[in-house]
C-alpha cells in the first residue's frame, strides 16, 4: 500500500531490501526478534539507571552503575536502530503515513536530549551525590522524564502495528 507524499518511502519499500524483508520467510521475524532484544537492553538499562536517579538502591554508586549500564544501553540502541531500519524498509510507506510514527521519533529524540542534558549538566556533579545521599532534584527530574519518554516510545512502537 502506498500513500500520497511518500515517494521516497515507496522507493525504499520497492527496493531489493524492502522486498526481501517482506518476502523472505525469516527476514522480518528475525529483525523483529533482534528489535525486541535491543529494546530490552536499552529500556532495561535505562530504567534501572533512572530508578537509581529517583533514589532507589542508594547504596549503589551512580557512577559505577552508569559505567556498567551505559555500554549495554548503547549496544541495545545499535541493535534497535539496525533492526528498526530493516523493518521500516518492509513497510516504509505505511509507517511514514502513520500518525504514530512521528510521535515515536519525537519521543525518541526527546529521550536523547534528556540524556544529553543530564550528562552535560547534573551528572558532572555526581561525586557529591554518588552514593548514600539522595540525588539532586535535577537528577530525579531527568530520571522520571526518561522513564516517561521511554515508556512513550514503547507504547508508540506497539501502536504502529494497530493504527
Amino acid at each position: 500500500m502506498t500513500h500520497p507524499g511518500s515517494g521516497w518511502a515507496a522507493v525504499l519499500e520497492r527496493s531489493a531490501l524492502g522486498t526481501w524483508m517482506r518476502q523472505a520467510l525469516w527476514a522480518y521475524p528475525a529483525a523483529e526478534i533482534l528489535h525486541l532484544v535491543g529494546i530490552a537492553l536499552v529500556v532495561g538499562s535505562v530504567a534501572l539507571f533512572d530508578l537509581r536517579l529517583l533514589g532507589l538502591s542508594p547504596q549503589i554508586p551512580v557512577s559505577a552503575l552508569s559505567r556498567h549500564l551505559l555500554p549495554w544501553a548503547w549496544r541495545g540502541f545499535a541493535l534497535v536502530v539496525v533492526s528498526g531500519l530493516l523493518m521500516f524498509a518492509a513497510h516504509a510507506s505505511a509507517w511514514w503515513a502513520n500518525p504514530v510514527f512521528p510521535v515515536k521519533m519525537g519521543l525518541l529524540a526527546a529521550a536523547g536530549l534528556n540524556r544529553t542534558v543530564f550528562h552535560r549538566g547534573v551528572y558532572r556533579t555526581v561525586n557529591a551525590w554518588d552514593q548514600g545521599v539522595p540525588p539532586p532534584r535535577a537528577a530525579k527530574v531527568s530520571g522520571a522524564l526518561s522513564l516517561v519518554l521511554w515508556g512513550g516510545v514503547l507504547a508508540c512502537g506497539r501502536l504502529l502495528a494497530y493504527l
